[in-house]
């Protein structure tokens, strides 16, 4: 059976913590990615060693930014899906045929997973509770016709999303003057060519940013900054509020 080739696409910046377990895990995918890039944004850690060692190709730019990395990603990719992940987030060993399978269906434009948070210790479910709902509480709030007209969700980075090349670049890919929320600028504009379709199975990312802030604040934090994004609020502003954790 043909699957479609699938590029992996992970923006990375001092993840030496956390990259080698996610690459390990995409070790195993069956059946294997296309093509896995790592897009290097000035790490001052192992980041690069790791990724190389690991076989992916590997590309570094002086210009950082999650949306602007993923963009540069995507312009060196060959496969006709692209898959965007980041860097302390695992997924199942079957990722590739999910995502086929999703995009088999042509009404389907963008899909991702349900995220859990997780650490060494302990499974944060009231964020990755708060998380799921955000998905659909966000669309519904800011675009309610398109919520129940085209079943419009917003889906975030940590959800490991994917769409088809071709989509991608026809929508014009991540808007790169973005500081965050470049995640759900895609949705929005992907929602133009079909529905963006979140997938009933886990993937899991690190919860040093909840492990740092703390759940009260952590839920806070993500709330208002997902209600200003949608009010319009600039994303330069939103970012002071949303630190780099590593």
């Amino acid at each position: 059976m043909t699957v479609a080739q699938v590029s992996i696409i992970i923006p990375v910046l001092n993840e030496a913590s956390c990259l080698n377990r996610t690459l390990c895990h995409l070790d195993i995918l069956e059946p294997p990615a296309h093509e896995i890039i790592v897009v290097d944004g000035g790490s001052t850690d192992a980041t690069v060693t790791i990724a190389k060692d690991k076989g992916a190709t590997v590309v570094t730019t002086h210009q950082p930014g999650r949306a602007r990395q993923m963009n540069l990603g995507a312009k060196l990719a060959t496969g006709n899906i692209l898959c965007f992940l980041h860097g302390d987030t695992r997924v199942p060993d079957d990722l590739v045929m999910l995502m086929d399978k999703t995009l088999a269906n042509p009404d389907i434009a963008c899909g991702g997973f349900i995220s859990v948070m997780a650490g060494p210790y302990t499974t944060r479910w009231g964020i990755s509770l708060h998380n799921t709902l955000k998905t659909h509480y966000a669309a519904l709030l800011f675009r309610p016709r398109c919520y129940f007209r085209d079943r419009l969700r917003i889906l975030f980075g940590d959800q490991v999303m994917f769409c088809r090349q071709v989509d991608f670049w026809s929508c014009g890919g991540f808007d790169d003057t973005l500081a965050i929320m470049e995640d759900a600028d895609l949705c929005l504009k992907l929602s133009k060519l079909g529905r963006i379709y979140q997938i009933n199975r886990l993937v899991q990312s690190s919860d040093r940013r909840v492990a740092k802030w703390g759940p009260l604040k952590a839920n806070f934090l993500y709330l208002v900054i997902g209600f200003l994004w949608g009010i319009g609020v600039s994303s330069r502003w939103l970012k002071r509020f949303y630190e780099d954790v590593r």
